[in-house]
């Protein structure tokens, strides 16, 4: 499968940032990713076990982030602490990475409490429309809240999502005695079924992390998607459903060992009607972000065709026919899978 690495960034219209107004998502900020750009040298950051991260830890000259320690801890009050700032004097910015790889190159703000040394991160990127509706639906639809923020000079914040990297923990984790693979397979299953019904692409291991909950008597194991550039961009069908790539086959192996068809199809319609009642419960956010995506260009009209008529023989139908937009196409995908009953508020 090709992947288009060089996906352009496509601009927030005006209607989107009315829809981000209208959902508490956008705020002014005191810094924006053009300041963060401006730093002055940067090294390679190794793992504890001396291997590349893929990030360079970049540093400023002292004024210069002294100036941006503080609007940074300003911006995390705004996206944790809905701007109360009486507690930003004991937080400091301690250190900043930027990544090259990807679409959106994000800057990595690790923001430290002084009067604990406990530290947490948040991600500073340009805003891209398709990310941001990746993060809304992921929002709406997904059993996860995603907290991000947008402003004028198409900078996005976002929280940092915590977890064991999906190729860490196939490579390091997923052959360990003590593991519940059942477990496991049952939630690629799930995530599996989420991408495909609101069509987020490129789910390779790398851009999903596990999250591991200790439970009184076995862990409970979440699939969390933290890249959302590929938000229906793509063509090619494949690349919105997990199980197609390579860097995921040992899971997929797992779940054709554990797992008889019959598990695989209780395990899909649970996480269908799962994500129909989110949508009964989000109907008028989620027709709204809907009415938003349909209008806006998001991916060449040669891709848009090529899914259409991927989803038209998967589905067996000529419904996508019709559909003239990567919106619309998410639109009628989510109506055929989670159903006309469940949807019929949301997309009449």
């Amino acid at each position: 499968m090709h992947i288009s690495r060089k996906k352009p960034a496509y601009p927030l219209t005006p209607a989107l940032r009315q829809y981000l107004r209208d959902y508490d998502r956008d705020a002014p900020l005191p810094v924006s990713y053009a300041d963060l750009r401006r730093y002055s040298n940067s090294f390679p950051l190794r793992d504890r076990t001396g291997r590349d991260t893929l990030w360079q830890t970049v540093y400023y000259e002292p004024q210069a982030m002294h100036e941006l320690s503080e609007g940074l801890a300003e911006v995390y009050a705004l996206l944790k602490m809905g701007g109360d700032l009486s507690f930003t004097e004991h937080l400091v910015a301690d250190r900043i990475d930027f990544c090259h790889f990807g679409n959106s190159q994000p800057f990595r703000i690790r923001i430290l409490n002084q009067l604990n040394d406990n530290y947490d991160f948040f991600y500073v990127k340009q805003a891209d429309a398709s990310r941001i509706y990746g993060l809304e639906l992921e929002h709406v639809l997904s059993p996860n809240s995603m907290n991000f923020l947008v402003d004028g000079t198409n900078t996005l914040i976002e929280e940092h999502i915590a977890g064991i990297p999906g190729d860490d923990f196939i490579r390091l984790r997923l052959s360990q005695p003590h593991l519940n693979q059942v477990r496991i397979a049952k939630e690629f299953v799930k995530f599996n079924e989420r991408c495909f019904a609101r069509l987020l692409g490129d789910m390779r291991a790398y851009n999903y992390v596990i999250d591991v909950t200790p439970d009184f008597e076995d862990e409970q194991y979440r699939v969390r998607a933290i890249d959302f550039d590929q938000q229906s961009y793509e063509g090619n069908q494949r690349m919105y459903q997990p199980r197609y790539f390579a860097d995921n086959a040992a899971v997929v192996d797992l779940c054709a060992r554990l797992l008889k068809p019959e598990n695989v199809r209780q395990y899909q319609t649970e996480e269908r009607t799962l994500m129909a009642r989110r949508a009964r419960t989000e109907r008028h956010r989620l027709r709204a972000l809907l009415d938003v995506m349909r209008a806006h260009d998001l991916a060449p009209p040669e891709k848009v065709a090529e899914l259409k008529a991927a989803l038209n023989h998967h589905h067996r139908t000529q419904k996508f026919d019709h559909c003239d937009s990567m919106g619309d196409l998410v639109r009628q995908n989510l109506w055929l899978m989670l159903g006309p009953r469940t949807l019929s508020t949301v997309m009449p």
